[in-house]
């Protein structure tokens, strides 16, 4: 695993990658890693956290999750 103190692109792309990971979304192809800007790396990392210590989630769990993860995108 990557040094997550580090502010980095990759490691926001790690991040959303083993979120999706856990979450096995289905959807994942439309949460791109190049979507999220540095100024949400602690946010992301929070949401990365969460999701890293829960080992089963209920549906209402993923939806808030992928909710929070879509309030983070850029806005284009």
């Amino acid at each position: 695993m990557p040094d997550l103190a580090n502010k980095t692109p990759e490691n926001i792309e790690y991040m959303i990658e083993e979120i999706k990971t856990k979450l096995r979304m289905a959807s994942g192809a439309a949460m791109q890693a190049s979507a999220f800007s540095l100024d949400q790396y602690e946010d992301i990392q929070d949401v990365f956290e969460l999701v890293m210590k829960k080992n089963n989630f209920s549906i209402s769990e993923v939806e808030s999750l992928v909710s929070e993860l879509g309030r983070l995108r850029r806005q284009s």
